[in-house]
């Protein structure tokens, strides 16, 4: 059995289609509140927000880890 990562009640996953959908154990969907305020704590920001520094900085980092990702699988 599975658990939410939000409540930890027991959970089980049903493939719709290509979506994977939670079910409780007496089969309906299982929605809890947990789950609903952390997706409404969600912080989302624009480019417009950051400054060009701290974008530039943001992009050093990934191309540094990318580099070094590309070096340990040689």
């Amino acid at each position: 059995m599975a658990r939410c990562k939000f409540c930890g009640k027991n959970i089980s996953w049903l493939k719709d289609g290509r979506k994977f959908i939670p079910l409780e154990d007496d089969g309906t969907t299982h929605d809890c509140e947990e789950k609903k305020n952390s997706l409404n704590s969600i912080k989302s920001m624009t480019s417009s927000s950051l400054s060009a520094e701290e974008i530039a900085a943001y992009e050093a980092g990934i191309n540094q880890a990318g580099a070094n990702s590309k070096k340990k699988k040689k």
